[in-house]
């Protein structure tokens, strides 16, 4: 394993690991962090988000490609924090998604926890399978592949 256990990162610290924000920031905060092995994002999914103005009027379902994405999210922020440049400014780059599959619709009020574990690395690419759970339920889940690069 490499990196030390964090075991957590709030908001602040997630700004710092990665160059997203917000309407684009997909993660709130970071729990049960072990090194770069596994960790889970948080997501509180609100009415308010520019998302559901479009999907759908009158029937807000949160975007199954938001869920990769706050998966993807979750798992570049712990490679970043893991790395010995930690600190530096880092850009993480999606390589794949692989096996995705939705099985539940998710809504504002749901809070989403993003299960990431890491499968493998090599280099400065690292692959993840992920499950995105609201109250314990699976609603999503896919394995996904990313890029470290300086930025």
């Amino acid at each position: 394993m490499t990196g030390q256990t964090v075991g957590a990162a709030d908001i602040q610290k997630l700004l710092s690991a990665l160059p997203h924000r917000y309407p684009f920031l997909m993660v709130d905060k970071i729990i049960e962090i072990r090194g770069d092995q596994s960790a889970i994002g948080i997501k509180n999914v609100t009415a308010n988000e520019p998302q559901f103005l479009g999907h759908f009027p009158g029937n807000p379902v949160f975007p199954g490609v938001l869920l990769i994405e706050g998966m993807a999210q979750t798992a570049g922020a712990i490679c970043v924090m893991a790395l010995p440049s930690a600190g530096r400014p880092q850009l993480v780059y999606f390589l794949t998604i692989d096996k995705a599959k939705f099985r539940k619709p998710v809504v504002p009020g749901d809070t989403i926890e993003y299960h990431m574990t890491k499968l493998s690395q090599r280099k400065t690419m690292w692959w993840f399978r992920g499950e995105a759970k609201v109250a314990g339920q699976l609603v999503a889940e896919a394995e996904v592949g990313a890029m470290i690069a300086d930025a």
